[in-house]
């Protein structure tokens, strides 16, 4: 394994644009969306629909889709309990880049692991990282099961399934959760117009 992390000779590099330039050139805050919840629970439909609303807001945002980053940055981890620490570990750093440049990192992964989450947390700025839990019960989630992979965990074709086999750790203290109202999912557009507004609230649809 390697010990480049522990090196000695390795400096911080200071440039002279900063974060609050690169926000007041863009009118808004860095910061990170971190959509948590089981599969099927709506994560990357949210964040898609978050998306167009800052989109059609004159706000920039990027999209860091948990099934994406696995054909590329973390297509080298599997699904034990170690890749997956790995897994968010990385994605938190990536997310904290973007919310450096200025944009609103949306981040939609299970993350099943609340020490994993909160460990992304403690890298960013106090307040900057908006943990939003898809709280959808599992029954809702597996009758769905669009991607087919409920019915294959069921059978015992797929080991370590979040919700099934290996565990989800529920968010104690998420700045904001998402569920059925008198049974029913809210759409889309509904729930990104939540996060939006809490965005616009907290300030970070402006620099200042």
């Amino acid at each position: 394994m390697s010990t480049l992390g522990n090196s000695a000779n390795i400096f911080w590099h200071e440039c002279p644009v900063g974060k609050l330039d690169r926000q007041k050139l863009l009118n808004q805050r860095g910061c990170v969306v971190w959509i948590t919840g089981l599969s099927g629970s709506g994560k990357s439909t949210l964040a898609c629909s978050l998306g167009r609303e800052l989109h059609s807001r004159g706000k920039l945002s990027y999209i860091l889709d948990g099934d994406n980053l696995r054909h590329g940055l973390n297509k080298d981890l599997g699904f034990k309990a170690e890749d997956r620490a790995e897994n968010i570990r990385r994605v938190g750093e990536v997310a904290k880049l973007f919310a450096d440049s200025g944009l609103i990192c949306i981040a939609s992964l299970i993350s099943p692991y609340r020490k994993d989450r909160d460990a992304c947390r403690a890298i960013l700025e106090d307040g900057s990282f908006i943990e939003v839990f898809m709280n959808i019960p599992l029954e809702v989630c597996e009758q769905r099961d669009a991607k087919g992979l409920y019915k294959l965990a069921r059978a015992g074709k797929i080991k370590g399934f979040t919700g099934i086999d290996d565990p989800y750790e529920s968010p104690l203290n998420c700045e904001i959760e998402l569920k059925l109202e008198d049974g029913i999912c809210p759409g889309p557009s509904t729930m990104a117009g939540q996060v939006a507004t809490y965005l616009d609230d907290k300030g970070f649809l402006r620099h200042e």
